[in-house]
């Protein structure tokens, strides 16, 4: 499905099958001489397909495309190896280019299991993600050119500054028009759902960048909000305050679980409420308990930082407890 969301801006759907999600939201910006297709879907045929038949539907031949990419998750970058030509340029953060090269190496997910091992996930659950990376994502042998916080891109006759906004991955940016009044935010800010915010490993407090981050939009200028999945937002400063009450939520939860005893992160993630249907944790898939447990821990993480959690080594695991 194509649709113009504004003059010169289109949604292309992606159906993500096999995935909750169920689609993606790809906005091409129709210039004059290049246009400008903002992330791309995994490396699927399902995905592929909606891309090739958006642009025909368009009339736009692909040589004449330049991309965007919000953030390094497949789902946003993952076909720009196929769709990309030697006369595209492909924009986006460096640092989160730099993950999308390091997740198709083997060390990349030795070092993730051994993140997920301390913070106590069953080593027999992790996976090998190493040999399925490549169903996701295409290749990253493309002409990247990096943008940096307030850099502009000019394309169908509007100027967006690219805005870094961290937090849902280490490098992730949304594209503002000023005047125009309009932001693609990629997964900062989604309608109905809330972002998965995660650890990364490299010990910083992401939850704490991504509340920063949603302070940054929130004083933005804004009457439209388009999101990478779901439905566009028209007041984002609403959506932003219930994100961030969503997050409070999330953080007493933990700590309310911290009173009962310190945990592991796997621990507490298997005692949290989840938005998903099941009858007890171990029903939920691998990759769904991977994910809950990379939020536990950054939550926990979030309250490290603030001095109302404290974590421990407990022979080769950490545990979290409340401060004495």
């Amino acid at each position: 499905m194509v649709k113009e969301v504004l003059k010169n801006v289109f949604r292309i759907e992606v159906p993500l099958p096999r995935n909750p999600l169920k689609a993606l939201n790809s906005y091409l910006i129709k210039g004059k001489s290049r246009s400008l297709l903002v992330d791309t879907g995994f490396n699927w045929p399902e995905c592929k397909e909606a891309q090739i038949n958006g642009l025909a539907h368009l009339a736009i031949d692909w040589s004449e495309v330049d991309f965007f990419l919000t953030h390094v998750h497949a789902d946003h970058s993952g076909l720009i190896h196929e769709l990309g030509t030697p006369e595209s340029h492909v924009y986006c953060n460096q640092i989160d280019w730099d993950l999308l090269k390091a997740s198709m190496s083997h060390n990349y997910w030795e070092q993730t299991k051994s993140f997920l091992l301390i913070h106590g996930f069953p080593v027999q659950d992790i996976g090998d993600q190493t040999v399925t990376i490549i169903d996701y994502i295409s290749g990253t042998d493309v002409n990247c050119c990096f943008v940096r916080n307030e850099e502009t891109l000019t394309v169908g006759g509007y100027n967006f500054v690219c805005i870094e906004t961290p937090g849902h991955s280490p490098g992730h940016m949304c594209l503002y028009e000023p005047e125009h009044r309009f932001l693609f935010s990629g997964d900062h800010i989604l309608a109905d759902i809330s972002s998965n915010i995660t650890s990364w490993n490299d010990g910083n407090d992401y939850l704490g960048l991504y509340l920063q981050s949603l302070d940054r939009v929130y004083a933005l200028d804004i009457k439209t909000v388009l999101p990478g999945h779901r439905g566009i937002i028209k007041d984002h400063r609403q959506r932003i305050s219930e994100l961030k009450h969503h997050h409070r939520i999330r953080l007493q939860e933990i700590k309310d679980l911290l009173r009962k005893s310190s945990m592991t992160a796997y621990e507490v993630a298997s005692y949290m409420n989840w938005d998903v249907s099941y009858d007890s944790w171990q029903e939920l898939s691998r990759y769904q308990r991977w994910f809950a447990t990379g939020e536990a821990i950054a939550h926990l993480e979030h309250l490290c930082c603030r001095g109302e959690a404290v974590k421990d080594n407990q022979g080769s695991q950490v545990v979290f407890s409340l401060p004495l």
